[in-house]
């Protein structure tokens, strides 16, 4: 611990702005991880599959009372239409478009930020790179003569900053590519149960085609 106290100090004023960088992408990361990996871990294909033949077995207000107990936000879109199936198509697919809005709008928070920071670190690292060695030049020119433990300190402090600023950077881009992924996934999984969802209900009469 003692180690890691002194090599952020040794880093310079940079290293308590890549500290919060670090923290804020930490929390975001956690976050993600919850929402994207288990809050959505259903699959939506076989949910339609349970719905359609919980329609067939008991009727639509069985499923509905089943999809309106389910906590996943998919259920939740099938819900929006199967409540409107006796006013249409168009109708229908509105709802559920609508509901898909509200209930997947949590898929992209704070992806934004995840991405500021995978840019901003290696930048603030930079910046106390030029901050390091400004201050070595500076200390040099007072001295009046190279001397390397003055050369040795600013030059410590850039390298340091550039590190760590690397170091958030590199494993915060990887888990914004991971969660941009699943996301793309998710979402393109769930408009092809949505439209499976919505052929099903034509071809089986209980939905008109207006």
């Amino acid at each position: 611990m003692g180690g890691l106290v002194s090599y952020f100090q040794r880093g310079g004023s940079m290293m308590w702005l890549l500290l919060i960088l670090a923290v804020i992408g930490l929390a975001i990361i956690i976050e993600r991880l919850y929402s994207l990996f288990i809050k959505v871990r259903i699959n939506p294909s076989k949910l339609v599959n349970d719905v359609t033949k919980m329609i067939e077995e008991s009727g639509i207000d069985e499923a509905l009372v089943f999809l309106k107990k389910h906590k996943s936000p998919i259920a939740k879109v099938l819900a929006a239409g199967l409540e409107k199936v006796e006013n249409g198509r168009a109708v229908v697919e509105e709802a559920m478009a609508q509901k898909a809005a509200a209930e997947f709008a949590f898929l992209d928070r704070g992806m934004i930020y995840l991405q500021a920071v995978a840019t901003l670190g290696p930048i603030v690292g930079f910046l106390g790179t030029v901050t390091g060695m400004i201050k070595a030049f500076t200390a040099i020119a007072l001295a009046g003569e190279v001397e390397p433990t003055i050369v040795a300190s600013g030059i410590s402090e850039a390298l340091i900053t550039t590190a760590t600023g690397l170091i958030i950077a590199a494993p915060t881009a990887l888990f914004y590519a991971v969660f941009a992924d699943k996301i793309n996934n998710y979402t393109r999984a769930t408009e092809e149960a949505t439209n499976l969802f919505v052929e099903y209900l034509l071809e089986s009469g209980i939905l008109e085609r207006v």
